[in-house]
């Protein structure tokens, strides 16, 4: 029989206090070591945030970088709405904050009584909010369906954990749907294998647009034999039936009799090599539930401690460590634990001495999250971009938006170059720099053949002969996916963004000829530049401006407007105020486009009233889109005009955007991008020049953050940046001291934060003349 405790409290000793904090009931749990005042970071999670809302985050179990996220699926197109109130099942893979269809295989549910349906959005189960709980790495339901059945997620790097409290009857089902991903299938199979063991192959494919298929495979061990099992394929079930494939709905289901034992616990597998994969991951990690969530508990706990804060009030302290926390979601584990991994020749390959990642939200990632992880989590930033140049040995090309094993495309530009030279700059890349270049200068320099899947920079033919990347959006795609033809305005300004980084690191290893080439074609940003207007405006195949003049309105830029493109310059960030007109004249522009008056009034309110606040209102706006990725990098545009207070005001107001309730994101999370946004913006150092090594400075939100830093590449240690007193009316810098010495730049290098230890805020009520120099302002780069 059932005992009369919470299925959270029945295993050990340890268990019961790890998982009481699990619960809230943080008096039984004792401070936890190194943890300011007892606080226990992962208690400051709060996995909801930013399933409300199109954040399309994920609210169940997945440890850092884990290659299993194991979630409850409500038929949004990305898994989980808080909105809905029935789940259809808990699937292996998800992907957080995207803004497409994706992942979600084998979704699996438990039930009662006979099996009759076999589309998941029938059979669902309902639940209600006030029954559901999650931290890092564990989640909980109450089913109101069914009798009533507890499901508990956990989950290890490869498996996903499940224990399900069934009530007390013969027919406690569990459910396994292989025909119903979030994505398209294209074939499916599920096999019984033993009275303990079920197997399913998923071949899928398409991610905004249609893609080329890959396959995953799982193994599913139940912790007791089955009762009875059966298959269905269609509409159609089988009592007694093993196996069953099919390209539509597709599934089995085991069955267990829980009259006198409740408890039912499985750990489903997975791998995208073969089922011989899924069995060994199967072996290496699994473990009883407890042991399993409690493992997964103590990785984030680990993980979290690398940036401790100090001050600053209990929401703004979970906003900030869940928005850690989700920056730590992806890359994702690609090999088995033999190391093995499906290449995107589609070929089984062996990662010797690394570990191979996959999904690749390059034209998200490489603007905040990259350079996140570059610092805190350096050697799994090595392992993640050993694993790009591995799709370019194998696969013949760079990627550009990669989930699994496949190329989608999706996107535009060319953000594999900054992604992999801010690589280079923080020497993740030691011993590999002249590899990684050669990648990355037949990227710059070409477009993949015609039998690759990539696109690569499609607009090269054209940009590297009249330097520009013309807007055709008439144009046939030649391969699934975006296109930069179709997105000619922003599709340059990517180019020339990527030729001003790679142009760095070309001179940094002696490459001068290059240099220079490239360092001439990141200038291209003026090509696009309509004296008539003063903004940057496309141009079609024979040069001629065209579409609209007004900057609002102007067709070209993808997912954004020329108002919000314009200060994607950060390659030359002093040759685009002296485009506009000079300092005052850009600051200007600044204001109109923050309406910065209306801000310093009420900064909340202009964030979410007159600046973008829809998550996918990409056009016809004159207004700082701080939901979508183009213009994340705006407010440290002040830092250039001299008016670095003012970024303080903007990056403080677009920070009220982030809280810690189911809404409290800005836009798609992007794997972890605009959670890595609020982490920097936060400690008040952010990188202003994505792919390069220079980080622009504003008023930190916290009165101290230490950040744990790896001595392989940071030999201090720790990085430390302080700013006693600061608040929404203290927030604006009177000085600094880098190392104890007065430092009047509005920026650091990676140089300075790898050989430094302290960087101390002094701050006031007012502004003052820190910053406004000439030789503050952050360099182009050279």
């Amino acid at each position: 029989m059932r005992r009369a405790v919470h299925p959270l409290l029945r295993r050990t000793a340890v268990a019961a206090l790890a998982f009481a904090a699990m619960l809230g009931s943080t008096a039984l749990v004792p401070p936890q070591p190194g943890t300011a005042g007892g606080e226990e970071l992962t208690g400051l999670v709060n996995p909801f945030i930013g399933t409300q809302k199109e954040g399309n985050t994920f609210p169940g179990a997945a440890v850092p970088f884990g290659m299993v996220q194991l979630s409850p699926d409500t038929g949004h197109n990305t898994g989980y709405d808080y909105k809905d109130r029935h789940i259809r099942g808990f699937s292996t893979v998800h992907l957080s904050g995207v803004g497409c269809r994706i992942g979600g295989d084998l979704p699996v549910l438990p039930t009662t009584g006979d099996v009759t349906q076999t589309d998941n959005a029938r059979y669902a189960a309902e639940f209600s909010h006030g029954d559901e709980r999650a931290r890092p790495g564990y989640y909980r339901v109450r089913l109101a369906s069914y009798g009533g059945i507890t499901a508990e997620l956990t989950a290890t790097e490869r498996t996903g954990r499940q224990r399900y409290t069934f009530p007390a009857t013969q027919k406690a089902n569990v459910l396994f749907n292989a025909g119903q991903s979030l994505h398209r299938t294209v074939s499916t199979t599920v096999e019984i294998v033993d009275s303990r063991t079920v197997r399913s192959t998923v071949t899928g494919r398409g991610f905004c647009q249609d893609t080329r298929p890959y396959t995953l495979h799982t193994l599913t061990r139940f912790d007791r034999p089955f009762t009875g099992y059966g298959t269905w394929n269609g509409d159609g079930t089988t009592i007694g039936s093993r196996a069953s494939t099919s390209r539509g709905h597709n599934g089995a289901w085991v069955r267990f009799d829980t009259t006198d034992d409740r408890d039912v616990e499985a750990t489903t597998a997975v791998s995208y090599v073969d089922a011989a994969g899924a069995e060994r991951n199967l072996r290496a990690e699994e473990d009883g539930f407890d042991h399993t969530a409690l493992a997964a508990h103590d990785a984030w706990e680990r993980r979290l401690r690398d940036a401790r804060v100090e001050g600053g009030s209990t929401t703004l302290r979970r906003t900030f460590y869940s928005s850690l926390y989700r920056s730590f979601l992806a890359p994702n584990i690609g090999s088995d634990t033999d190391g093995r991994y499906t290449g995107w020749d589609q070929r089984i390959h062996q990662a010797k001495g690394f570990t191979y990642y996959q999904n690749w939200s390059l034209w998200d990632t490489y603007r905040t999250q990259a350079q996140l992880l570059a610092l805190l989590a350096p050697r799994e930033s090595r392992d993640m971009a050993l694993s790009v140049l591995r799709i370019d040995a194998e696969g013949g090309w760079l990627p550009k938006w990669g989930y699994g094993t496949v190329e989608t495309n999706i996107m535009t530009g060319d953000p594999v170059t900054p992604y992999l030279t801010n690589a280079f700059h923080h020497g993740l890349l030691t011993g590999h720099e002249e590899e990684a270049y050669r990648a990355l200068k037949k990227n710059a320099d070409g477009v993949p053949p015609a039998g690759s899947p990539a696109v690569g920079r499609e607009g090269n033919e054209q940009y590297l002969k009249d330097g520009y990347v013309p807007h055709l959006p008439d144009r046939p795609k030649r391969k699934p996916g975006d296109s930069d033809l179709h997105e000619g305005a922003s599709a340059t300004l990517e180019y020339a963004l990527a030729d001003g980084v790679l142009a760095r690191m070309a001179r940094d290893l002696g490459h001068r000829a290059d240099a220079d080439r490239y360092a001439a074609r990141s200038l291209n940003y003026r090509r696009l530049h309509d004296p008539a207007t003063g903004f940057f405006r496309p141009r079609d195949a024979s040069g001629a401006f065209t579409g609209s003049a007004d900057p609002a309105r102007s067709p070209g830029f993808h997912e954004g407007t020329a108002w919000q493109y314009q200060w994607m310059v950060p390659q030359d960030l002093p040759g685009l105020v002296r485009l506009i007109g000079g300092k005052d004249a850009a600051d200007k522009r600044l204001d109109s486009f923050f309406a910065y008056d209306r801000l310093l009034a009420d900064p909340a309110r202009t964030a979410r009233e007159v600046w973008v606040n829809g998550p996918y209102d990409y056009y016809n706006a004159d207004k700082y889109n701080p939901q979508n990725e183009p213009d994340l990098i705006a407010p440290y545009t002040y830092l250039s005009t001299g008016r670095p207070w003012k970024t303080t005001d903007v990056v403080h107001a677009a920070l009220t955007l982030f809280t810690d309730t189911p809404d409290g994101m800005t836009g798609n999370d992007d794997l972890g991008t605009m959670s890595a946004w609020m982490v920097l913006s936060a400690i008040g150092v952010y990188p202003v020049q994505p792919g390069a090594d220079v980080w622009g400075l504003s008023t930190p939100v916290f009165d101290r953050v230490d950040l744990r830093l790896d001595r392989h590449w940071y030999p201090r240690g720790r990085f430390t940046v302080s700013a006693p007193g600061t608040s929404g009316s203290n927030r604006y810098v009177r000085s600094v001291r880098l190392d104890g010495t007065a430092y009047d730049r509005t920026y650091l290098t990676t140089a300075a934060i790898r050989e430094g230890e302290r960087l101390d805020f002094t701050v006031g009520p007012e502004p003052s003349a820190w910053g406004t120099a000439a030789r503050a302002v952050p360099p182009a780069i050279g």
